[in-house]
Parts: C-alpha cells; sequence; structure tokens
C-alpha cells in the first residue's frame, strides 16, 4: 500500500504531471530558497527530491518579503516536449492587499536550467496552465478583491496565453465563484469526453479546507457542482488523523486509473489542535462515475482522505536511496534536503571550501530579519526526532551568536545557541519567541533575572572547545541539551512548548502556511560577520504515535 502522507513534512499546494513513465510533483516553498520543491517517483509510492528550480535571481529574489509570503502555489505541466512551471510570488500578507507578481518559466529538463520567466499578471494568486487538446493554453488564477466588504475571492478567471508573443492575450473573464463554503481558490482545469472540468479548493486551508469538482461542455462555462458533495474533505471528520485536505491536482497512470495529490496536515492528537509538520502532501486514488463525474474511490458523498492508499496496477515498487542522518558538508555543494531564506545569494553567509569538511556561516542580521538571515535548515518529518550538530565558535561581543535552531518563522522559534558576556564569558542559553509579534523575546534560563548579565553556571562553556548542541522533540515536547564530547549530555531545565513551531500557534489561527525546520544558524548584528563553523548536522526520526503525552 500507499502510506500517507507520501511528501512528509512541509509541502503544500501540490502540483503533479505524468510524463511517459515517471511522475513529478511540484509544492509551495513561499520564504525558503530555493523556490519550489520537485520530487520523482516511477511507483507514486516512492518519492525523492530531485530540484529547486528556481534557483537564481532572475527567477526569485525573495529579500525583504514578509513571512508566509513568496512562492505559493505552483503548477507544473508537460507539453511541447518541455516543462512548463507556473507560479507565484506574493508580496504582501497583511491588509487588504496581497500584490502577486504571477510568471511562467520552461526547460527541457526537470533538473535542468530553467529560462528567465515570462511575466503573467498580478491580478491574484494560484495560477494553473491548461493545455487544450487543440493547441490552444490558458491561465486560471484567483481573481484577489481587496474591496472593503467584497468577497476577497472574487472568482477563477480564465485568459489565453500566447505562446508566440509569450504573454496573455483577449480579455480575461471569470468562469466560477464557488461554493457556499467559499474561499475558492487554486484552479486547474481538465478535459475528458467532452467535458472541461474545474478543480479548485474551497473553505481556506485549515480544518474547513475541501476540494470542489465543477464540470461544463464550455471552457467558459457555466460550471455546474457535483451533486454528490466534495470530492475531498475533512471539514466534518475532525477524528481522522488526516486534516485540512484540499487544494491539489489529478494524474492518471498510463494504464488508466486515477489518482489525486493533495495538501494534508496531521495535528497532534491529545493535545493542541496544532500541525507542527505544516501541510504536508497525500494521494488518494479516484475513479469516474457512470455520470462522469471524478471521485474518491468507493465514495458515495463527500470524499474522504485514506491513510493507506491502493498502489497503481502493473507498476513495479522502486525504492529510493534515503536520505542520510548525518551530513559532515564533505561536499562542495550543500545537501539538497537544506534551504535558506529569502536571498539569490547565500554566498553572502554560507561557505563549504574555506574551512573543507565544515559548514562556514558569517553571523548576519537578527534571526527572522527579511532580508540577510544566515540560517539553513531542513523539514521536521517525524513527530518524534532528534537533531544535533558541532559548532566552533568564539564571539566577541554579546551581539555575536550561533548555535540550533526550532525554526518556523520570525516569530516562532526556539533556540539555543552560544554566545558571551560583556566581561568575557562565553556561555550557552536558550531564546524563544512564542508565536505573537508583540511579545518581545524571551530566555528561559533568564526569567526573572533584571540584570542582563547575569550567568547561569550551568550553561558555562570553555573559552574555544568545540560544543555539541541536540534538539530532542516528543511531539508538543522540546528539550535542548549540549555536550563537549558528544556523549555526556547536559540536558538544559526547560520544557519547551513544541507545538508553537507550527501553523496554527500565534495570532490569528491559520495564519501561517509553512512548517517546521531545524537546523543552523549565526547572528552578528554588529556587523562584523563573525564566523561560525559547523562539523556536521544529524536529524533521526524515531518512530513514535502522534499522541501527545498526559
Amino acid at each position: 500500500m500507499i502510506n500517507n502522507p507520501i511528501l512528509p513534512g512541509f509541502n503544500p499546494d501540490p502540483s503533479i504531471v505524468r510524463v511517459a513513465g515517471d511522475y513529478f510533483i511540484a509544492t509551495s516553498t513561499f520564504e525558503w530558497y530555493p523556490g519550489v520543491q520537485v520530487h520523482h517517483s516511477r511507483d507514486l509510492k516512492h518519492w525523492r527530491l530531485i530540484s529547486r528550480p528556481l534557483n537564481r535571481k532572475a527567477l526569485l529574489d525573495m529579500r525583504g518579503i514578509p513571512d508566509s509570503c513568496g512562492v505559493w502555489a505552483p503548477c507544473l505541466s508537460w507539453c511541447d516536449d518541455k516543462f512548463y512551471l507556473i507560479y507565484t510570488v506574493v508580496k504582501r500578507f497583511d491588509g487588504d492587499y496581497k500584490d502577486c507578481r504571477n510568471y511562467l518559466t520552461t526547460c527541457s529538463k526537470i533538473d535542468g536550467k530553467w529560462s528567465d520567466p515570462i511575466y503573467l499578471n498580478s491580478s491574484g494568486f494560484d495560477p494553473s496552465l491548461f493545455h487544450d487538446d487543440d493547441g490552444r493554453k490558458w491561465l486560471v488564477n484567483v481573481i484577489w478583491d481587496h474591496r472593503y466588504r467584497q468577497n476577497r475571492f472574487h472568482g477563477i478567471c480564465l485568459q489565453e496565453y500566447c505562446e508566440q508573443r509569450q504573454r496573455l492575450c483577449g480579455e480575461p473573464k471569470v468562469i466560477f465563484r464557488g461554493s457556499p463554503l467559499g474561499l475558492t481558490e487554486a484552479p486547474h482545469l481538465y478535459k475528458r469526453k467532452g467535458y472541461y472540468y474545474l478543480l479548485t479548493a474551497e473553505g481556506g486551508t485549515g480544518y474547513n479546507h475541501a476540494m470542489t469538482m465543477a464540470r461544463s461542455r464550455n471552457l467558459y462555462g457555466p460550471y455546474e457542482l457535483d451533486p454528490q458533495g466534495y470530492l475531498l474533505t475533512t471539514k466534518d471528520q475532525h477524528h481522522l488523523p488526516l486534516q485540512r485536505c484540499g487544494h491539489g491536482s489529478i494524474v492518471d497512470t498510463p494504464q488508466g486509473e486515477s489518482y489525486i495529490v493533495h495538501l494534508a496536515g496531521r495535528p497532534l492528537m491529545g493535545g493542541p489542535r496544532r500541525c507542527p509538520m505544516g501541510r504536508e502532501t497525500s494521494i488518494q486514488k479516484t475513479e469516474w462515475s457512470d455520470d462522469a463525474w471524478h471521485r474518491i474511490a468507493g465514495a458515495s458523498g463527500d470524499g474522504l482522505p485514506s491513510e493507506e492508499v491502493e498502489p497503481p496496477t502493473g507498476v513495479e515498487e522502486c525504492g529510493v536511496a534515503t536520505t542520510p542522518q548525518v551530513q559532515h558538508f564533505d561536499e562542495p555543494n550543500l545537501p539538497i534536503e537544506f534551504q535558506w531564506l529569502r536571498t539569490p545569494q547565500p554566498q553572502a553567509f554560507m561557505n563549504l571550501n574555506e574551512r573543507p569538511g565544515y559548514l562556514r556561516l558569517r553571523g548576519k542580521e537578527s534571526i527572522g530579519s527579511q532580508f540577510e538571515q544566515a540560517l539553513v535548515a531542513r523539514r521536521q518529518e517525524h513527530f518524534v526526532f532528534e537533531a544535533s550538530c558541532s559548532v566552533d565558535f568564539a564571539p566577541t561581543t554579546f551581539q555575536q551568536m550561533a548555535g540550533l535552531c526550532c525554526y518556523y518563522n520570525a516569530h516562532k522559534f526556539h533556540y539555543l545557541y552560544i554566545s558571551i558576556t560583556e566581561d568575557g564569558r562565553r556561555f550557552i542559553d536558550i531564546m524563544s519567541c512564542p508565536g505573537d509579534s508583540t511579545q518581545s523575546l524571551f530566555f528561559p534560563l533568564r526569567e526573572g533575572h533584571v540584570d542582563p548579565n547575569f550567568f547561569d553556571p550551568r550553561c558555562a562553556l570553555p573559552a574555544q572547545a568545540s560544543v555539541f548542541l541536540k534538539a530532542t522533540v516528543d511531539r508538543a515536547l522540546l528539550r535542548f541539551s549540549w555536550s563537549l564530547n558528544n556523549r555526556n549530555w547536559q540536558v538544559l531545565p526547560v520544557n519547551l512548548d513544541y507545538s508553537v513551531i507550527s501553523d496554527e500557534a500565534g495570532r490569528g489561527e491559520h495564519g501561517n502556511f509553512t512548517g517546521a525546520f531545524v537546523g543552523l544558524c549565526a547572528q552578528d548584528t554588529s556587523g562584523a560577520n563573525a564566523i561560525a563553523d559547523f562539523d556536521f548536522f544529524c536529524y533521526q526520526g524515531k518512530s513514535g504515535t502522534n499522541t501527545v503525552p498526559q
């Protein structure tokens, strides 16, 4: 069986395409660089991250973009012997506007050099390209309405794309307003046996999320809704382990079977209803009904997600190599599972050659900066895991810090860091932010101490020695520890709420769209670019239930 999620960890808004016997899924990356994750499979069960196409300044520069903005909902398709990738760059989150810009890039190889972007429009987000069987191409996207007391999700708009002129042509037209659930977005068009099918997501990306199917004999509509209900949703089934199901796309196998990939979240059970790993990608088997509707296999009403899904017939399983638990930074390039934030110029803060076998970070702006931040991290993929590293770091001022961070965004993180007091004593401490931008950072080991030079002897470090750092996560609990020899670990006496590292925590439920990362970082707000050298990084996922211990 295929086990869900197929892409664990932060991998939302999946767009799937098949080329001969190969399947590719593109997912959103928001403020993380490079943009768009592309995974490959030949059996729909085993997936491997193979590329991030938006990997240079001409294609993507997100410096200054707020949290949960950046690259939203890519659409990957194949036609004319090349891949087409449509993507949005969102530049504003709060307030009435989104300030979106939609682009198209192409490449003959999924892991090749993608073309410079073609600007399409700025009318909204979630753009998708439909290749009709007559050779014409059509763009659909959400129209965003900033006006007071209007439906922000104004409708799904259709406009033709002229490849010869590399621009949209003709007049845009709203072809679908959605169902009563509202918040209609994520459009994808398909054609089958004389019908145009419009797949959308509705209800918002939280626990009311759903996938809606509508169809029409005419491309411009009108589109009728499936009378049976939603193609997929868990909005009325809060006991299921897969929640927030919606936003996805359809693929057919060479044997004629159909599947949908969709985002879903796995909330902590028995504790806060929060999803530390954000929105992940799952898959469901589908079928075409006798009256030509596309539905979850066996559904008699709203489609519900399954944790185990029947694999396609006639396909041999193709296992993939697992990611090494320990990265020693011996290669000239950063291991593919790592990303950084916003900038197309990582050489300004990161180097793998100056000290062979080490990842060298140069301290930049404060943690959470939207411009120049030295943070290199990978996705959390398990409810229970350990992450550890070794760092050489000799700060000379209290404005310099480096260490191990469990990070969601600028206002949701737990950071085990090394710094120095004004009288020259090196120490280790924890910095946390609980998810509210109106609150200051707090320091659990120093809480209640007015004196900024208060020194906890449990946190004293030798002046020069390498330090080993560890984060141990058990669902909603995080404990930090440190060592000088990678054996005798000193557990810091603070139980941290790890559920803060989630979409739902903080001000505004579902106000964020990414997921938990864990990684290495360095800050130097003095501007001296202090060096921190990391010898290794280890991520070890462990088996464990999704139930929070009582």
